[in-house]
């Protein structure tokens, strides 16, 4: 499991402002805080309601935090004082909020120019559902990215919120803030608001996919394509034991090494390039992954070029060989947990911080950043 790491992160010197939130607005700061930015959360008095103890929130790691109450007098005024300050700054509400709280982009631009400002929701600033609430499910339900996943004879499989949230999210809004914080900083310093959506975001994912539909080889419903479980060769199998095995040998030679490696006949396996033999072929698979444990299996395609691999839980996973020597988890903490990424030759990222306890860093930040105000005034 990798250490923690001390890198200072291509992002060393970038300063950003979070004002909490839950979800993919957390987790984009946590990956800028991975890459080396100075991120500061502003908690608001109370935490967030997760039901899960700060000091065990993975996604605020590499963060400092300190409690602001923007709906006094001077909570707007304070939150201003670290936007002068900063490079960047982060909300996840909806619509209308920062600015009905004096922490708009007019209000933050005007205090630095050259701030980007990152909005992360799921409907995005305008549009009828603009205001509206929302969640991961929903987003990727009308993207047609949720109708895509699961059985052709079920309903849509729910992938966590992965997809949404922080695949369609949290990365497209660090994206955003780069090219941005890029801009700014070669364009004579002037900083723009990023509108990150879901929605945006998640179509945009689907991209590939739309070519394949306009080109004829895509049909549009589940099960029944090449990358959706619909061909026998690119799926899951279950095992003796009641485990899972995933098949990806989508390639002539790699199946070629699957089928000869899982013991299908010559005569079954031929059936690779007719697909009105898929569902013989299909069920051929099937029982034979059904004749030995997940293990065994492991173990018989270990190394190959058959694109074969076991189907591990969250607890299991860090102690996958492959990951294990890349160290791409990391106990930090006490907590098991992602380690940065990606990888860097020069600037690695590192886990330089636990997660940020609400406010317990407000003296700290209020030295670094020069703002005595936030630590009721310092010496």
């Amino acid at each position: 499991m990798a250490a923690a790491g001390t890198g200072p992160g291509p992002l060393a010197g970038v300063r950003v402002v979070e004002l909490a939130g839950i979800g993919p607005g957390p987790f984009a700061a946590m990956l800028l805080g991975d890459l080396g930015a100075d991120v500061v959360r502003v908690d608001r008095p109370g935490g967030q309601p997760l039901g899960v103890d700060p000091a065990r929130d993975v996604t605020g790691r590499n963060k400092r935090s300190v409690v602001v109450d923007l709906k006094t007098e001077d909570g707007p005024a304070t939150v201003l004082d670290l936007v002068e300050r900063a490079d960047v700054l982060i909300e996840g509400w909806r619509p209308g909020v920062a600015e009905r709280l004096g922490v708009g982009p007019e209000e933050c631009l005007a205090r630095n120019p050259a701030l980007v400002y990152g909005r992360m929701t799921g409907w995005g600033q305008d549009g009828p559902l603009a205001r509206s609430a929302g969640h991961d499910i929903g987003y990727t339900a009308v993207t047609g990215a949720l109708g895509m996943i699961g059985p052709p004879d079920g309903p849509p499989a729910i992938p966590a919120n992965l997809l949404g949230d922080y695949a369609g999210g949290s990365l497209y809004l660090v994206v955003g803030i780069l090219a941005a914080l890029h801009h700014a900083r070669a364009g004579g310093g002037r900083g723009q608001v990023v509108d990150a959506a879901i929605v945006d975001g998640t179509s945009h994912l689907t991209a590939m996919i739309h070519g394949m539909l306009a080109a004829g080889a895509w049909q549009d419903r589940r099960g029944a394509n090449l990358l959706d479980g619909g061909c026998p060769f690119y799926g899951l199998y279950a095992t003796s034991d009641g485990g899972w095995m995933a098949v990806g040998a989508l390639e002539r030679p790699f199946y070629d090494e699957f089928a000869r490696l899982l013991g299908l006949d010559e005569e079954t396996a031929a059936g690779r390039d007719d697909p009105a033999r898929w569902g013989v072929l299909r069920e051929a698979v099937a029982a034979r992954f059904r004749t030995r444990t997940r293990a065994e299996w492991t173990e018989v395609f270990d190394g190959t070029d058959a694109c074969v691999a076991p189907v591990l839980s969250l607890r299991e996973a860090p102690a996958h060989p492959h990951l294990a020597a890349r160290g791409t988890y990391a106990d930090h903490a006490g907590t098991v947990q992602p380690a940065p990424a990606p990888r860097f030759s020069a600037t690695p990222g590192a886990l330089r911080r636990p997660p940020a306890v609400p406010g317990a860093d407000a003296a700290e930040v209020a030295r670094d950043w020069n703002l005595p105000s936030l630590a009721g005034g310092l010496p």
